[in-house]
């Protein structure tokens, strides 16, 4: 081979090289949020996802370089994901646990917690059922509890039919799970096993819509948007039981179930321009967008403390070594 041939193909190979490791680079790019579409990493919550889609879609239309996935995992499934790394933001239906905190940490994970919503955890039957016309929070936990013997509805009250009762619920990587189970028997995730569980809200729904002895539980959005097929069930003692509605929730009346819900921000992901913009975004028209996919927002000053408290980069959980079932408005507001 000729000397200016071998010059000639040295050459177009570095040139292809060049282009390869190029490109390359613009595909790493576009994932670690450098490209010319970035990435914005979300999982978590079965229970935020309808608040974090909607969110989603609209800041992409204003945003359009920027793509957000947004993946549900459970509040557990999500942290998991999240105090490694993994992820920029989690979706949760609980507040961060101590051993999540710790998990972050090793891994040199910091974050913002912000709580977007208000939910009231629904207790739900199939529409038939025309005899279940409230229930007490004793009740459930006689239903619900570890060791429970409750098998019929005459095992709850007497006069109720002598026909099986068919569980259904949220997985046990569930915020909503432990938040349940916190509530009502006392201690996060002690309950039965024998129920049908999944992290798929849409699964719940079906099986409650399908089966007229049943009884779930799952977060409001998910019965607003499917009151033509199920029945919720007020909690409380008789006349004076409360049903799950916007106002009950805000006002803390339909207690022990009404709750915040929460995102967490990495503050690595944070100092990305595409993850600031976006949870202004969020924060911002959480308001109008919560109501729109049936939760309750939360007033006005609290999303503005959140912007600061983002702003400001403060990190850490105000939820840590306080008790969060029935928490009150003005505990959100004291960041």
């Amino acid at each position: 081979m000729k000397m200016l041939d071998t010059i000639k193909i040295g050459l177009l190979l570095s040139v292809t090289c060049f282009s390869v490791f190029l490109i390359g680079c613009s595909g790493s790019n576009t994932q670690s949020g450098k490209g010319s579409r970035t990435l914005v990493k979300v999982d978590g919550s079965s229970t935020v996802f309808p608040i974090t889609e909607a969110v989603a879609e609209e800041f992409q239309k204003v945003y359009s370089d920027v793509r957000v996935t947004v993946g549900v995992s459970g509040t557990g499934g999500g942290f998991k994901k999240f105090c490694v790394g993994e992820t920029d933001i989690n979706d949760a239906s609980r507040s961060i646990k101590q051993i999540e905190i710790s998990v972050a940490a090793e891994n040199n994970i910091q974050f913002i917690e912000l709580p977007v919503a208000f939910d009231g955890l629904s207790i739900l039957v199939n529409p038939k059922n025309d005899f279940v016309d409230y229930l007490t929070v004793g009740e459930l936990k006689r239903i619900w509890q570890p060791g429970s013997t409750v098998a019929k509805w005459s095992d709850v009250r007497t006069g109720w039919p002598d026909k099986p009762i068919t569980l259904y619920g949220p997985g046990t990587d569930s915020g909503t799970f432990d938040y349940f189970t916190e509530a009502i028997n006392g201690k996060s995730r002690a309950c039965r096993p024998d129920f049908t569980a999944s992290e798929d809200d849409n699964v719940l729904v079906q099986g409650i819509a399908g089966d007229e002895n049943s009884l779930g539980f799952f977060g409001y959005s998910y019965y607003v948007e499917n009151k033509a097929k199920l029945k919720a069930v007020p909690i409380g003692e008789g006349d004076k039981a409360i049903a799950p509605s916007e106002t009950t929730i805000n006002d803390g009346s339909y207690s022990p179930l009404s709750r915040p819900i929460f995102i967490y921000v990495s503050t690595a992901a944070a100092d990305r321009s595409e993850i600031s913009n976006f949870i202004s975004f969020y924060l911002r028209n959480a308001p109008e967008l919560v109501q729109e996919v049936g939760y309750v927002p939360l007033p006005d000053d609290v999303y503005q403390l959140g912007l600061k408290r983002f702003k400001n980069r403060v990190t850490g959980s105000v939820f840590i070594g306080r008790k969060t079932v029935g928490v009150k408005l003005e505990d959100l507001l004291g960041f």
